[in-house]
């Protein structure tokens, strides 16, 4: 059975609203600013991770985020993100813009349930937290990685909105990435 991950860079307050700036958001740009030297850093891990991961899971607008930004690249990450396959959800779209992607169509939950259910290793989530939302309310994630920036926002979406009850995480690892950059790793218990 396959694990769903979501991995995702955070503000220190939970924000993961338009980490590059391109987005318009005002308090965009928060990942190059605060990431600075550390970033080198954060690539390594990144890297390591895609090598570890069977498939990636995304929202529609992801998938064209990802794809304008990685298509037309090379180099091992590049060439990893590219060659992993991709599964995109959307009731709206029919072709998806990166490449080896197929299109989960119907009810998210079914969708991603049967996903699970034929890829064994690790099937990561990045920067779809509409996505993410839904898959922690139904209690369809088996873990979470996030690279906290050490900044607070105040504003913006967050990763984590309102769910229907708690949901019990168990720390499994803590990291310092570079100087200044905090990767958590959290399980998802079930049945706390």
């Amino acid at each position: 059975m396959g694990k769903i991950i979501i991995s995702t860079n955070v503000s220190l307050d939970g924000v993961v609203q338009d980490p590059d700036g391109v987005e318009g958001f005002r308090l965009g740009g928060w990942f190059g600013q605060f990431g600075g030297k550390d970033l080198e850093a954060w690539a390594k891990v990144e890297l390591e991770e895609a090598l570890g991961a069977e498939a990636l899971l995304l929202g529609r607008r992801s998938d064209e985020w990802f794809a304008s930004r990685w298509l037309s690249r090379s180099g091992e990450f590049a060439d990893r993100l590219n060659s992993l396959p991709k599964y995109v959800v959307s009731s709206t779209l029919d072709e998806p813009k990166w490449n080896n992607s197929t299109v989960l169509k119907g009810d998210v939950v079914d969708q991603v349930s049967k996903l699970k259910e034929e890829l064994d290793g690790d099937i990561l989530v990045y920067a779809s937290y509409q996505l993410g939302r839904t898959l922690i309310e139904h209690d369809l994630v088996d873990e979470l990685r996030l690279v906290v920036f050490p900044v607070v926002l105040g504003a913006g979406e967050r990763l984590f909105s309102e769910t229907s009850d708690k949901k019990s995480l168990r720390l499994l690892h803590t990291r310092t990435v570079g100087n200044g950059l905090a990767f958590l790793t959290y399980q998802v218990v079930r049945d706390a």
